[in-house]
């Protein structure tokens, strides 16, 4: 079966039609979108000396270096366009591994001819250009580009690959034979690629490289089609002939795009501009005659090759533009996301400097919300999560401060001093104990005070030495809250920077201002325990005289209720009994009651001392805690933290600390550069396609896929 595409909707697009819609895609092609996107072309391939050069030769009209000691080293772009003037340009597309100075070297390489005279050197030179020499390369992966203008031009598109080459000799060597393969195998893969594979009737087909990697590339034979070279070399009536017609029929190896055929004059006998003038003679009496005769005419010579060929790149084009327009529009998209996730670029000192602001006001909105507790911003992950309670700043710290006043409250003193006698614990100590060492500590320290009396000194160094824990649990909790908000700014620097640009903000900026400020909190924490602890007591919360009065009414109570025990003879309740005796000495109850809780003198001061400790203790706790909570936590920590980066301090800082945050590493520009250059050409080719997208092939809107392809037999 072969394909014959009904040229009626190719002819309906006018010549100027034709030769746009081929040269966006050539210009697609020069902006480097092939190698995004795979673009419709049609490339010819074959093994060495199988005859390429002589095929693209009879295609152009053009006299190509074909000696059978030359071949094609690099892949070559043909363009031919149909025009009133004759010229040739020819420039060198850099393949995409080279570096940026390569690129730039090769594109440099840019040559225009008035005519084809010194076209075969101007291969050489850029053949030199490519590094290729019998000293250098072999191969080269670049493509030449060579553009050709005349009034007997085919509009038409063609890309000639190096010939495939069966083993290493001394002048290839096996990279050179790898490289090949790889640079053929590359470009027969790309979907949109229509495969030219020429065949030697000097060998057996059967035999050759190109077959094999054509059906391993497009297995159902779709996009290929074949051509015969050489065929006069074939005895006549014999077994080789007739297994190469049968293989131009499409019997042997069959093509959907089918076989053609087409006899090119020994390069070795005849050279440039008379090659050129005779092969069309000879090859149209070689093909009037004999086996070759009886093949459709549309089979054989150059002239039905070249109109096939334009006919089966438009039909490509115009079958694949709908998909082409939709892949380039997708990558386009992905470029685009990738590139924004890079952020703004900051190359200059002025572009790293917004970029920080920018990142700055992020910050600052971000840290006021997890202050504030306003946990509505997409940052805030779920509260039930690890991560999500560490950035709920105010939350954490909240429980921070209910932890560090329940613990002052049940730690806080260094001693518990228990009323009963009994004692369980190694901070323990009972009330009568405690009273004896205040009583021999204000025996040492003893001033001007008159007997039975206490200096009130001596409670100044009873709430020192009670009050000792204070300091650790109180840094212990500043350490706390200040890790905390480390944390969150962490995260948040995290997500507003992204990772590197964020870590070299924390690193940099954020964690020495947290050093600062952690110095800072410590500082006016001590400030605080000091004002507590380094001068005499002073209050004039009334909070303090009802501690007063209730320890006394607490201890008097105690004391009352010995007095009923022992003189009632059984323990006071709120419903006693005491019928059992017919009368009681109630004035002894009342000199019992009168009598003083503490005889002796210096023991009862010792109380009243203890007393006033306890009493100034427990007001005193209540103040530490809320200072802390307040002046340490609220006023220093977290009115200092919006302000460890904001728009002032970026704008304070020196260009090299700017350059070393936010300016890009080598590997993050680079791919910023490469997806910008990627973007800037998807958007070009996305544009150049879109205008061919309403074209009417067939004179009415978007019948051109249905009406381009009309199978039929003619094997």
């Amino acid at each position: 079966m072969v394909v014959l595409f009904n040229t009626e909707v190719l002819n309906g697009l006018c010549s100027t039609d034709q030769l746009e819609l081929l040269d966006a895609v050539d210009k697609l092609r020069l902006q480097g979108i092939d190698h995004l996107i795979s673009l419709p072309q049609i490339i010819v391939c074959g093994d060495q000396s199988s005859g390429k050069s002589s095929v693209l030769e009879a295609i152009s009209g053009v006299p190509f270096p074909v000696k059978s000691n030359l071949c094609t080293r690099f892949p070559t772009e043909l363009i031919l366009r149909k025009s009133s003037r004759s010229d040739v340009t020819v420039s060198i597309i850099p393949h995409k591994e080279l570096g940026r100075s390569e690129k730039e070297a090769l594109s440099a390489f840019h040559k225009k001819l008035d005519g084809f005279d010194g076209l075969a050197d101007l291969i050489e030179s850029a053949k030199m250009a490519m590094g290729i020499s019998m000293q250098g390369k072999g191969f080269s992966k670049d493509l030449l580009r060579i553009e050709i203008s005349g009034p007997h031009h085919p509009h038409l598109t063609i890309v000639d690959l190096p010939g495939l080459i069966h083993s290493e000799t001394k002048q290839q060597s096996a990279s050179d034979v790898e490289l090949v393969r790889d640079v053929v195998q590359t470009y027969m893969a790309q979907p949109r690629s229509i495969i030219l594979a020429v065949v030697s009737a000097k060998n057996d087909f059967a035999n050759q490289i190109v077959l094999k990697l054509a059906r391993s590339t497009d297995p159902e034979g779709k996009r290929t089609m074949g051509v015969i070279t050489k065929p006069d070399t074939l005895v006549e009536g014999s077994g080789s002939e007739a297994m190469y017609v049968s293989l131009a029929q499409n019997r042997e190896v069959e093509f959907d795009l089918g076989w053609h055929v087409l006899k090119n004059l020994d390069s070795e006998k005849v050279e440039g501009s008379s090659l050129l003038r005779r092969r069309n003679e000879e090859e149209e009496a070689f093909f009037s005659e004999g086996v070759w005769s009886q093949l459709p005419s549309t089979m054989l010579g150059v002239k039905e090759l070249r109109t096939k060929l334009s006919e089966v790149l438009l039909g490509q084009i115009a079958t694949e533009l709908p998909s082409l327009i939709t892949e380039i529009d997708d990558k386009l998209q992905e470029c685009t996301g990738q590139l924004n996730q890079l952020g703004e670029p900051r190359a200059t000192a002025h572009e790293q400097k917004l970029y920080l602001i920018n990142i700055s006001q992020k910050f600052q909105s971000l840290i006021h919300d997890a202050k504030t507790g306003t946990y509505t911003d997409p940052f805030f992950e779920k509260a039930d999560t690890d991560l999500g309670y560490e950035q709920r700043l105010r939350a954490v710290v909240q429980n921070l401060n209910r932890e560090f006043a329940k613990k002052m409250k049940e730690s806080g003193h260094a001693r518990k001093i228990l009323s009963s006698k009994t004692v369980a614990e190694e901070n323990e100590v009972s009330r009568d104990a405690f009273i004896g060492e205040v009583q021999e500590l204000m025996r040492r320290t003893r001033g001007r005070e008159l007997p039975g009396r206490f200096n009130s000194l001596i409670v100044t160094d009873l709430f020192l030495e009670q009050s000792k824990p204070w300091k650790e649990i109180v840094i212990s909790h500043v350490d706390c809250c200040w890790a905390a908000a480390k944390q969150c700014l962490g995260l948040v620097v995290i997500s507003v920077a992204g990772e590197s640009a964020g870590s070299r903000l924390f690193q940099k900026v954020i964690n020495p201002a947290l050093e600062d400020l952690r110095e800072e909190v410590i500082s006016k924490a001590n400030e605080l325990i000091d004002s507590q602890m380094l001068c005499h007591p002073v209050t004039y919360n009334e909070q303090y005289l009802d501690a007063i009065h209730r320890i006394n009414d607490q201890r008097r109570r105690e004391f009352c209720s010995g007095v009923v025990e022992k003189f009632f003879g059984t323990t006071p309740t709120s419903s006693t009994y005491l019928g059992n005796r017919s009368s009681y000495n109630l004035n002894n109850l009342i000199d019992q009651l009168s009598q003083r809780m503490e005889p002796d003198d210096e023991r009862f001061a010792a109380s009243e001392a203890a007393d006033c400790m306890e009493a100034y203790y427990s007001v005193a706790l209540k103040r530490i805690v809320d200072d802390v909570a307040i002046e340490v936590i609220e006023r220093k920590l977290f009115a200092a933290l919006s302000t460890i980066l904001s728009p002032i301090v970026v704008f304070d800082m020196s260009e090299d600390l700017v350059s070393a945050i936010a300016g890009e590493s080598r590997k993050r520009h680079f791919k910023r550069t490469r997806l910008a250059n990627q973007v800037e050409v998807l958007i070009k080719g996305s544009e150049t396609c879109k205008r061919f997208a309403s074209i009417r092939l067939d004179g009415s809107p978007h019948q051109a896929q249905d009406d381009e392809l009309d199978i039929g037999d003619t094997a």
